[in-house]
């Protein structure tokens, strides 16, 4: 899933859902109010994605209801959706639907849709567009310190700071090698199928040393199954394997190249 976290509020609902199309690529709205034949209506979140000067839209209507959606429901947000002229409108319900509902929407543009659902019908847009690129951005100096190539001014290093770099190294091996499998980069060799959390399933493929992936990654990173948490969780990590290799660059290069990590 793109995040493991349930909504605990309708407005928590509302901002997952925008936070997810607008990380999609889309300019979204929420609460938008707009005019229609039959009067003014308010939409949770409209959203509009622009592909080589085509228009693509959708209106969400969140509910958090702790009953299944009745078919009124679903007769009122067609009629909106299709006065609007939305190539499709997504009903998101926490609790799911009655059966009179899935039948009014049978052969329409509008989905219903639970929140984990929602998540799979933008998952891998929302991978390839944001996640992906995200991990890349976020951590691209460790993938600079992980890599077999050493950095140009390893040269420059005593022979003790030469053996804290390998140490550095070999500390932050597998989480290297993580942040790499789950980014743009590593989708583009081999046009490889996104990776699938948990991670500890693909490592332990992978890599046949579990104690060695054990001692160099927290559990909470090998054991997260909600993409967004995932990014965030090994962003935090990362951004200490990355101050500990600095400490050592900032020692042989000029300031004018750090922000490279050269």
């Amino acid at each position: 899933m793109i995040t493991s976290s349930i909504p605990n509020t309708w407005s928590d609902l509302q901002d997952k859902v925008s936070d997810i199309l607008t990380q999609c690529g889309f300019s979204v709205e929420t609460e938008k109010t707009v005019q229609t034949v039959r009067g003014s209506v308010e939409l949770d979140v409209y959203a509009i994605e622009t592909i080589k000067g085509r228009k693509y839209s959708i209106i969400c209507e969140c509910k958090y209801w702790k009953s299944r959606i009745p078919q009124n429901v679903i007769h009122a947000f067609r009629s909106v959706v299709g006065d609007l002229g939305a190539n499709v409108g997504y009903v998101i319900s926490l609790n799911g639907f009655q059966k009179g509902a899935f039948n009014v929407s049978e052969l329409t543009n509008i989905e219903l849709v639970t929140w984990e659902e929602f998540q799979t019908f933008f998952f891998e847009t929302w991978y390839d567009v944001y996640f992906s690129k995200e991990m890349a951005s976020r951590l691209n100096p460790l993938l600079t310190y992980s890599e077999p190539i050493l950095p140009a001014w390893f040269d420059k290093m005593s022979r003790e700071d030469k053996e804290i770099y390998y140490s550095l190294k070999d500390k932050y091996d597998v989480l290297g090698h993580i942040v790499m499998n789950y980014t743009h980069y590593g989708r583009m060799l081999g046009n490889k199928p996104i990776p699938l959390l948990p991670v500890i399933n693909i490592l332990s493929q992978e890599l046949e040393d579990q104690e060695h992936i054990a001692r160099r990654v927290p559990e909470n990173i090998l054991t997260e199954t909600g993409y967004l948490e995932f990014l965030h969780l090994v962003e935090k990590f990362g951004a200490v394997a990355i101050s500990e290799f600095r400490v050592l660059r900032d020692k042989y290069i000029n300031t004018d190249y750090r922000d490279n990590d050269e």
